[in-house]
């Protein structure tokens, strides 16, 4: 076996399973999942639509690049959404659809790391933990770069000359998994220096870029910054973006990657040989999402209406706040992460995920260690139900 394969740490859900192994919840009252980042509301049924209307396509072996269709669709929604210039994003070269972001940011890696030597790719800490497999597994040295507390985002520029020399990728998320914080024009601004002077990729998740507060204030894009600084040609930039969370559809497995083509031209290579290739009645349901917006501006009136039911509930109790952008709470809890995570499920049938889990030990410390993530993704009954018996847990163990 290839011994890479042994450097993988066990997933977040896998030390969920095993941290309430020994624990049996409640019976009395009914669960409620708050751990996992999965929407609960229903997916646009246009969309489902075209799966039926299409299916006869399951016949036909698909294109890795995708459709012309799924490309034109893909490139026309980042254009307007970032602003960029008309034809800046060429579909097939400069945007290039893919199975959902995860597995394009676990493919990118394996695609661009392996030029330098003792290779490096840095990541934010607490971390999306596909940024630190696919850098094991691409025979590089993940770099952790604390982003401090809820608001908080990684110092890249802070890391030492010797690892900026050596990093051949740079992973940010945007809004943030797990604090929401959200990139601004400046700090893209400084990456885009510390990419050219050490010439190393920019992987720019923003796969959360449609879920935020307030409607006239979307988050800047990777892609937008560029332009507006004259870099149409991306380069050193790639923008990852999905259906997932944007359209309650994360079992579409649907996305885009977008940005420099010469480094698309190689991941595209690697993606074929992969047989990374989406379904034709897939692609086709696809680009009916893409084309609408107003079903995502309702998913965004559904968690600003969650989070205002819900932080009325665990403020006076925790120290929390509405992130930025995503559908993430990030409070610090009494005892720590993981006893909050563990008591909270045995007393109330609550999941929540420890903030440790997500989080990296560097120096002695984890950043993640006195938080948990609570996925705000059921209806907003549900989530106020769970933010009570929450404030009950944190109540007891103050």
């Amino acid at each position: 076996m290839n011994p890479r394969l042994q450097a993988l740490n066990p997933y977040p859900f896998e030390r969920l399973r095993e941290l309430f192994r020994d624990v049996q919840p409640p019976t009395d009252r009914e669960p409620v999942n708050l751990g996992i980042g999965e929407p609960k509301q229903a997916p646009p049924q246009f969309v489902l639509d075209a799966v039926q209307r299409e299916q006869a396509g399951f016949a036909r072996y698909p294109t890795t690049g995708g459709t012309q269709a799924l490309q034109e669709a893909c490139a026309r929604w980042a254009t307007e959404r970032f602003r960029l210039p008309q034809g800046a994003l060429e579909p097939g070269r400069n945007v290039i659809p893919v199975n959902g972001t995860r597995e394009a940011l676990f493919g990118i890696a394996q695609a661009v790391v392996g030029a330098k030597e003792r290779p490096a790719v840095a990541m934010p800490n607490p971390l999306y933990q596909i940024y630190e497999g696919a850098t094991l597994f691409a025979g590089a040295e993940p770099v952790y770069v604390a982003a401090g507390e809820t608001g908080g985002l990684p110092d890249f520029a802070a890391l030492p000359e010797e690892v900026l020399a050596r990093t051949e990728l740079l992973y940010i998320c945007s809004p943030a998994n797990p604090t929401g914080a959200v990139v601004g024009s400046d700090q893209y601004r400084r990456l885009l220096e510390l990419a050219d002077r050490h010439d190393f990729v920019i992987a720019a998740d923003e796969c959360y870029s449609e879920i935020y507060p307030e409607e006239e204030n979307p988050p800047v894009g990777l892609l937008e910054v560029a332009a507006a600084e004259g870099r149409t040609d991306f380069r050193r930039c790639l923008a990852f973006h999905s259906l997932s969370k944007r359209s309650n559809l994360p079992g579409l497995r649907s996305g885009f990657v977008a940005g420099d083509a010469e480094v698309l031209r190689g991941f595209l290579k690697l993606r074929t040989y992969l047989g990374n290739a989406t379904p034709p009645p897939l692609q086709e349901a696809a680009v009916a999402a893409w084309g609408d917006e107003e079903h995502v501006r309702a998913n965004r009136d559904a968690y600003r209406e969650r989070f205002a039911a819900v932080l009325e509930v665990l403020e006076p109790v925790l120290d929390v706040a509405a992130p930025a952008g995503g559908f993430y709470l990030w409070p610090r809890v009494p005892g720590g992460g993981e006893r909050f995570a563990k008591e909270l499920y045995a007393r109330e049938g609550i999941t929540v995920l420890p903030g440790a889990y997500l989080g990296r030990e560097v120096a002695g410390q984890n950043p993640g260690a006195d938080h948990v993530r609570i996925a705000l993704v059921d209806d907003v009954e549900r989530c106020v139900d769970a933010a009570w018996r929450i404030r009950r847990v944190a109540e007891d163990l103050q």
